[in-house]
């Protein structure tokens, strides 16, 4: 995995570097484009199993009936559909995702699936929250916190909105540890998504990148870092799939 530092001036963009004022529009472009195929997207990155993982995701999260939720890149609903048992009727979710469009189409599928009370909808940037200070018992992200420009910003929002013995989860896609696994891997993810990509969405382009993305998210343990230097404590992070994907866990005190 590439964690190269950028060049003065500039973010990554998949493995281009590009102008940090301009990587959010390039990122929205992406997900606008694949907001009403995101879960053959899914399917396609993670061979189906993204719905196993973000169960044991939720299954393993700090809530309880009452406590109020902020999901970031929360678009989908998924991991709020998820939640909704857990925290019942008297608690409370928020859905924040950048994107407007990935927010009306997890909207229109919570609708869909009878999903209403108990929901609140809003568009933000997880780098400036429009939230105040304690605001949440729980605030989750899953595979949104390495299409975000500024993590280490992201990371301190979060734990600003935190009330304090308040939980933070990141479920995201991580490094491989298996090094007989990585080159399998890398085929599928930059020969085999792309074509997917094109095949079904007509849109090999953003496949690519959201391939490239994965390789410069931050691994494990530098994400456990961030964390730490973020404000959270007892940081940690567990693998699932032999890394694939990594659930990371902080707590605001």
């Amino acid at each position: 995995m590439d964690t190269a530092q950028d060049k003065p001036g500039t973010t990554h963009f998949g493995f281009r570097d590009v102008p940090v004022a301009l990587k959010q529009k390039l990122v929205a472009e992406v997900f606008t484009s694949v907001a009403g195929k995101y879960d053959l997207m899914n399917d396609a990155m993670s061979l189906g199993i993204h719905r196993l993982w973000k169960r044991f995701f939720v299954a393993t999260t700090q809530v309880r009936k009452g406590d109020r939720v902020l999901d970031l890149a929360g678009g989908t609903g998924d991991i709020a559909a998820l939640l909704k048992d857990r925290v019942g009727e008297s608690g409370e979710l928020v859905l924040g995702d950048i994107n407007g469009d990935m927010l009306r189409v997890g909207r229109d599928r919570m609708t869909d699936r009878g999903n209403v009370r108990g929901f609140e909808y809003v568009q933000c940037n997880a780098e400036c929250l429009p939230f105040p200070d304690a605001s949440f018992d729980l605030v989750t992200m899953a595979f949104g916190l390495r299409n975000v420009t500024d993590k280490d910003a992201a990371l301190r929002e979060i734990a600003r909105v935190l009330r304090p013995g308040g939980q933070a989860r990141v479920l995201e896609f991580s490094e491989v540890q298996a090094e007989w696994f990585r080159p399998i891997y890398d085929f599928h993810s930059f020969k085999v998504l792309p074509k997917l990509g094109s095949l079904f969405a007509g849109d090999a382009e953003s496949y690519q990148y959201l391939a490239e993305s994965i390789r410069k998210h931050p691994p494990q343990r530098e994400l456990k870092a961030m964390m730490e230097a973020a404000g959270l404590a007892r940081c940690s992070y567990r693998n699932m799939s032999g890394g694939i994907v990594a659930i990371h866990t902080g707590y605001k005190v």
